[in-house]
Order: C-alpha cells, then sequence, then structure tokens
C-alpha cells in the first residue's frame, strides 16, 4: 500500500491559486491524471495533470525536458495520446513523476514563470477515456446494494450463499466506456410486461444510473499468474468515477442464467480524472467484517488489509431534469454513500480476478458495482431508491422519478477528506439520457 510522503504535506501550496482554495478537488496534494486536449482544437491528444481549475499539458511539458531519473520516461510516457505505456510503468515510476510535478508546481518553485504558459483551463477542454480499456470487469462489492435489490426480489432470501464469500463480478462491454459529457440514446431491448404473454422489443422504461468507483490497472501480469493479496495495489494505478447504466426491464428478463447483457452493454461512463493510489494514502481506513461474518478465505485476508485495505472516499449522485434546467433549478442530491463500506477492498478484487491465472493489462478497468450505504438516502441507484419503482422520488420543481426520463442528466462526485490533510476530489462523472432510436421492424 502506498505510503505517505512529502507530496501530501498539508502545508504545500500552489503557484496556481485555484489549488489553494479549500474546497478544491484538485490541490496540490492531488495531481490526478487524464488525457485531454483543447476543445474543437483538432490537436492531438495527450496527458494532463489536474491542477486547480487547470490541466497542466504534460505533452508540451516534456518538450521541455525538465526531469531526470524515472520521472522523465514517465512524463515521456504521459505525452502518448491514450496513458496506457504510462500506467504500465508502475507504481514507482507514477510517484517519480507525482513527486516531479509537485515540486514544480509549489508555490516556490523556480519553474513557476515558465510553466505559466502550459496551463490550459479546464473548461478550454475536452477529454477521452484516460486508457484504451481492453478489458472491463463490473463486481458487486457492496453489501448494503445487495441486499437491497435482493428484498425486491427475494424477499425471504435476499443474499445468494455465495455473496460472503466470493467477490462476485461478470465481464462488461469495453468498447463502450465514454467519458463524462457524454449523450446516450436510451436503449431498446427485449422486456416482458408483467401482464404480457410473450416478451415484447422496446426502448427501456426503466433506465437507471449505478454509482460505481473505477479502478484502473497499471503493471500488467503474464497468463497463468496469480497475484497474491499482498502485492495486489502494487498492479493498480488509480481511481475513478464509474456510471454502469442498467436497463432494468430488459435486465430482469434477459439475466438468467448468465447475467447481464444488452442490459449493460449500452453505455458506460468514467470521470476523466484518473487519481493515483499514492494520492489516496492519507484517506485510507481499517478494512473489517461485522462481529459473527464469515472471515474471507485465506488468499482474501491479511494483516495489511485489516490495517488499511479500506478507502474513505465520499460519494454522492445529483441530477437535474431538462424541465429543472429550464427554469433554472439548480440539481437535486439524490444521495450519498462512502466506498469503505465496501464488503470487498480493491485488492481483494485484484488477487480474486488473478486467482484462475487471468491475466492483467495496463488500463484494464474494472467497477466496483453499485456503491450503497445502509440508511435509505444512501442508495445508489433508482432501483433502491424508488424501491423498484414503488415509491417515486420527489425533485425540486414539483417532478419525480421512479427511472430516468430523456432530458435527464446525471452527476456523480467523489472526494476524500480527514482533519489534518488537505480534502482530494475525483471530479465529476456527467452523463444526459437522449430519446431512443427509432425501433427496428422486421424489415431490418
Amino acid at each position: 500500500m502506498a505510503v505517505l510522503n512529502a507530496t501530501h504535506d498539508p502545508g504545500l501550496r500552489s503557484w496556481v491559486s485555484t489549488a489553494n482554495l479549500p474546497d478544491a478537488d484538485f490541490p496540490i496534494q492531488n495531481l490526478p491524471f487524464a488525457v485531454f486536449r483543447r476543445t474543437g482544437s483538432g490537436e492531438s491528444f495527450r496527458g494532463g495533470v489536474a491542477i486547480g481549475d487547470c490541466v497542466l499539458d504534460l505533452g508540451a511539458l516534456h518538450g521541455l525536458d525538465p526531469f531526470r531519473g524515472s520521472a522523465a520516461p514517465a512524463l515521456g510516457a504521459c505525452a502518448a495520446p491514450r496513458l496506457n505505456a504510462f500506467m504500465a510503468l508502475g507504481e514507482e515510476a507514477a510517484g517519480a513523476l507525482r513527486a516531479a510535478l509537485s515540486q514544480a508546481l509549489r508555490a516556490d518553485s523556480p519553474d513557476a514563470q515558465h510553466l505559466r504558459s502550459l496551463l490550459v483551463p479546464q473548461h478550454a477542454v475536452e477529454y477521452r477515456v484516460a486508457a484504451d480499456v481492453g478489458d472491463y470487469t463490473d463486481f458487486y462489492t457492496s453489501i448494503h446494494h445487495a441486499l437491497a435489490v435482493g428484498r425486491l426480489f427475494r424477499p425471504d432470501n435476499p443474499l445468494l450463499p455465495n455473496y460472503k464469500w466470493v467477490p462476485i463480478a461478470y465481464h462488461g462491454r469495453a468498447s463502450s466506456i465514454r467519458p463524462s459529457g457524454q449523450e446516450f440514446a436510451r436503449p431498446v431491448g427485449q422486456v416482458f410486461p408483467p401482464a404480457a404473454t410473450a416478451p415484447q422489443l422496446a426502448a427501456t422504461r426503466r433506465l437507471d444510473y449505478e454509482l460505481e468507483v473505477g479502478v484502473f490497472i497499471g503493471r500488467g501480469t503474464e497468463l497463468g499468474t496469480r497475484v497474491p493479496l499482498a502485492a495486489a495495489e502494487s498492479h493498480v494505478f488509480g481511481l475513478c468515477l464509474l456510471n454502469d447504466w442498467s436497463a432494468r426491464d430488459v435486465q430482469s428478463w434477459e439475466y438468467q442464467p448468465l447475467g447481464p447483457f444488452l442490459s449493460k452493454n449500452f453505455a458506460t461512463t468514467v470521470s476523466p480524472w484518473v487519481v493515483t493510489l499514492e494520492a489516496l494514502a492519507p484517506f485510507r481506513a481499517p478494512w473489517s467484517r461485522p462481529a459473527g461474518e464469515p472471515a474471507p478465505l485465506p488468499y482474501l485476508d491479511d494483516a495489511a488489509l485489516r490495517a488499511g485495505g479500506a478507502i474513505d472516499l465520499n460519494l454522492e449522485v445529483w441530477l437535474d431534469t431538462a424541465r429543472m434546467r429550464a427554469a433554472g433549478v439548480p440539481p437535486a442530491r439524490m444521495s450519498h454513500s462512502n466506498f469503505r463500506d465496501s464488503w470487498w477492498s480493491v485488492a481483494q478484487m485484484v488477487a480474486h480476478h488473478t486467482l484462475g491465472g487471468c491475466n492483467l493489462r495496463a488500463g484494464d478497468l474494472f467497477g466496483s458495482g453499485t456503491q450503497s450505504g445502509p440508511a435509505a438516502d444512501q442508495a445508489g441507484s433508482l432501483l433502491e431508491l424508488s424501491a423498484g419503482g414503488q415509491r417515486p422520488v420527489r425533485l425540486p420543481g414539483g417532478e419525480q422519478r421512479t427511472f430516468l426520463e430523456d432530458g435527464d442528466r446525471v452527476r456523480l462526485r467523489g472526494w476524500c477528506e480527514r482533519p489534518g490533510y488537505v480534502r482530494i476530489g475525483l471530479g465529476e462523472c456527467v452523463a444526459t439520457v437522449l430519446p431512443a432510436s427509432a425501433l427496428p421492424d422486421a424489415a431490418t
């Protein structure tokens, strides 16, 4: 696990003034990575690091050849249009570059004058997904979400017997992962309405969001290699926000016996900024199970995990509708939760994923599964908040929702804070629902 070092010093300040604001997502103690270009410019995408409300252009910085040692090749890898090669260098190289950037961006840095020209306002850029995602695996790590959903469909037996023993997951569709800001059409699929006698082809009427944490893999592994729990986090580059959209009516008809398919593969949205595990080191927390619950099998348990395997990461969902935006009504907070309530940790996900010898590649993406807390207002999906559509959620301005309507915009937010340390954020993950395209007919 990452340890505290000089980059976490709460006394550090940057010559980028907006990085010093108390509620800034991107102070100098954070320094997350993304891939960007100026909006509408036609420029090549390249790596950038967030500082305050700006992006430091790492492609342009590489041209100045400012660093020595292992930070130099790491910076060179960030000049590429995707960050896979940078992620593959591993945690030591990423840490060296982050330390060099921290030095260059500090208030007393002699480099401030000639680096100012390399800053680009974040409002003037567009992003792509930080890495070329070769494989995407979505887990189911929140026991509170699993219980809430299970009670809707199996009130007498809400939690299946394997849940407390196995980090459940399915392999998702990497090609439909898009960066924050996307707009996507309401998906179409087979549904089986309650009063019907046969399935129907229709646009989903039970479109849902899922509040998740994304995990980008850094250093890869060879096929047939098993990653032990103690080494698992050395294969993780960092975290982002992830919205694993779901068409619940399509899902309920198709998921047996093999799980999600069309109900999930139409869109997955990720935040552009990837916060390294090193930046998150001040916000580690003990990982534990409630008294009376079974301990994990030995390959999923060790002293380091119990001492600091959880991450104290606050999560929120905000929603605004087309009518709210037209009337100037601000977004409504739908829920809040915390990643530390997960039944399974990041390290356990990695260790279990490779147990049978599955290889990992730099840029692979894990989803944590919907992150819900124990309280009713900590539900990470509308399926839970509306009790499966039976209890509409009231919004400012008089509207209500059981599931998402066309024009709805969902915004995920995440941040860490702890007394004695500077707050850091993951930014936002935003997407908007558009009307469905025309249904196919028999001729097509």
